[in-house]
């Protein structure tokens, strides 16, 4: 193990622990715990320097990978910190739900505690929410369980449920300035991506599944002998959901939308980060008609009110969003309970591969778009961009000047392309890759700190050189942080492609079909994008092979996980055929 994987994994384990420590404190002090994370992290850059002093031919190569040596200095271009990210615009919304959603109604933690949700630009607090806990899901799964029951959710015509699901839709459309500032402030995703891409294809999606609704129906089966066989699509029952903090209404669609158009009964878990856009818009499922129980909102942190729910015996059914390493959690929870099914869409480490023939222009900002998306806060992420080396050079070139044009700041602001990081947790974690790339010796070609003096915000930060058994190369970072690797034919780049524990999506460049057609299929990812990156229509199928999940959300493919399949046989006297 390096110098560099062992302070990595030190600060790593250091953060952790404090984290720990500071969350089994509930009435825990904002500013105790953000000067420890500060302390860490500069204990932690001593003992770096110190290690790398100690060996002079250490230190050459650190600094060679900063980009001086020596003998010769080379300015590495770096962001100014001026006041891009200082003069923040006040949201014109108004906070309304902070309450966990049970049966219908809006109700405090039963344990009457709270917690704060923040503003990713500036670390202040925007509210307190309810902090739901193991008697708060135990209250929301016995809703749910009535709900599906005795209630008229799945007894309802499909057609009913049909209505309901696009009044619901029409009501977030109405809304739709609103949430999109609400997911703005409380995510710091740039309220441009919210309102126009987000906002909208929330609605498409529950149009999609309300169309969907009434159209789910089993088959009719030949079977020797004088039977008459068919078979029934029934809801699965109480679903229970937990969903990420890097696309909250999204995700929300994803989970909510395939499991009412199929008549199950919900309980759902919002990431602690991010919870107000989910709580606002269950809020609107109400007004549209939904029955009281049919969808039940808990905020709360993963380790209480998550695990309760992927615990619960009364739970038939588990999907879950969010990092490989909780998703084994999840699973496992889930199994050693009453062995309910799970879906997992999880983490991702995506190779986009730029071929020779490429238009490097396009292919430029196509490859900055698949990385720097969303903060970088995407689990499809092409966060591996593989490049001919016919057209490295070049390529490297125009991405370091792209990178450097990439306008970072308040999300509010017409024209900012980038936001900040989700918290002070993500912030630290992509500052302390961004080392570990330094130290592993790629090139920093730009960016590799934060900007501003306030807020969680990371400069757009791009290595060359990156070879594969790099962290940064390895392990999905979640930031803004392009690292780009080159490659010489394309069986090698197939074979380094692939050499990863995850597998849910790819990225392929080239105007060469017969290339196209050979590293679709080759490349073992969930999604294959040819001359595209990030395209998220309601039909297609998203999910992932390997460690990256299981199952498969979005499209008809997405009814399959909250329908359970009832053969029903019976014998017929006498058939006219069979």
């Amino acid at each position: 193990m390096t110098q560099g994987t062992t302070i990595f994994y030190f600060e790593k384990t250091l953060l952790s622990f404090i984290r720990i420590r500071t969350r089994r404190r509930r009435k825990r002090s904002r500013e105790k715990y953000l000067t420890l994370m500060m302390a860490a992290r500069s204990l932690c850059r001593l003992l770096s320097r110190s290690l790398s002093s100690s060996n002079s031919s250490g230190a050459a190569s650190l600094l060679h990978s900063l980009g001086r040596n020596p003998g010769g200095w080379r300015n590495i271009n770096r962001f100014s910190t001026a006041a891009a990210v200082e003069e923040l615009i006040t949201p014109q919304v108004s906070i309304r739900y902070t309450q966990n959603l049970i049966n219908g109604q809006f109700v405090d933690a039963a344990s009457g505690k709270t917690f704060p949700t923040y503003d990713p630009r500036s670390g202040e607090v925007i509210a307190k929410v309810a902090e739901g806990d193991v008697e708060d899901i135990n209250r929301a799964v016995s809703a749910a369980r009535k709900a599906f029951d005795e209630g008229p959710w799945p007894k309802m015509t499909a057609y009913e449920r049909s209505r309901i699901l696009l009044r619901f839709a029409d009501l977030v459309e109405k809304h739709s300035d609103e949430l999109a500032a609400l997911e703005t402030w409380n995510n710091g995703k740039t309220y441009e991506q919210a309102a126009k891409t987000e906002l909208p294809m929330f609605v498409r999606l529950f149009h999609y599944y309300a169309g969907w609704a009434d159209k789910i129906h089993g088959l009719t089966v030949p079977a020797d002998g004088d039977y008459h066989v068919q078979t029934l699509h029934e809801p699965i029952g109480v679903a229970g959901q937990i969903i990420p903090w890097n696309f909250p209404l999204v995700m929300f669609a994803w989970k909510v939308g395939p499991a009412l158009a199929c008549g199950n009964t919900i309980v759902l878990k919002t990431a602690e980060q991010t919870p107000l856009t989910a709580l606002f818009v269950a809020k609107l499922f109400h007004e549209a008609g939904l029955p009281d129980g049919v969808l039940n909102v808990v905020s709360g942190y993963g380790p209480t009110a998550g695990a309760a729910l992927a615990s619960h015996m009364d739970v038939d059914k588990l999907a879950f969003t969010g990092s490989t390493d909780t998703g084994k959690v999840v699973l496992e929870l889930a199994a050693r309970s009453n062995l309910k099914p799970v879906t997992l869409e999880l983490g991702g480490k995506s190779p986009f591969i730029i071929c020779e023939d490429a238009d490097v222009d396009k292919a430029v900002e196509l490859a900055h778009f698949a990385l720097f998306f969303n903060q970088g806060q995407c689990c499809c992420a092409g966060s591996r961009t593989f490049v001919h080396e016919r057209v490295y050079d070049e390529f490297l070139e125009k991405s370091k000047k792209r990178a450097l044009r990439r306008v970072v700041g308040d999300p509010f602001k017409k024209g900012v392309e980038q936001g900040p990081q989700i918290d002070v947790e993500q912030f630290e974690k992509v500052l302390r890759y961004i080392r570990s790339g330094i130290e592993s010796h790629a090139t920093l070609e730009c960016g590799g700190d934060r900007l501003g003096s306030k807020g969680f915000f990371v400069q757009p930060t791009v290595f060359s050189n990156v070879q594969d058994d790099m962290l940064i190369a390895q392990d999905e970072i979640f930031g803004p942080v392009q690292s780009i690797l080159k490659f010489k034919d394309i069986d090698e780049v197939i074979r380094r492609a692939n050499k990863t524990r995850y597998g849910l999506a790819a990225g392929v460049f080239t105007k060469n079909v017969s290339t196209a057609n050979t590293l679709m299929r080759a490349l073992r990812a969930g999604t294959v994008w040819i001359n595209c990156f990030d395209v998220f229509d309601a039909a297609i199928p998203f999910g992932g092979y390997k460690m990256s999940g299981i199952g498969r959300e979005k499209g008809i493919y997405s009814l399959h996980n909250y329908l359970q399949v009832k053969a029903v046989v019976s014998p017929v006297k006498n058939p006219a055929w069979l």
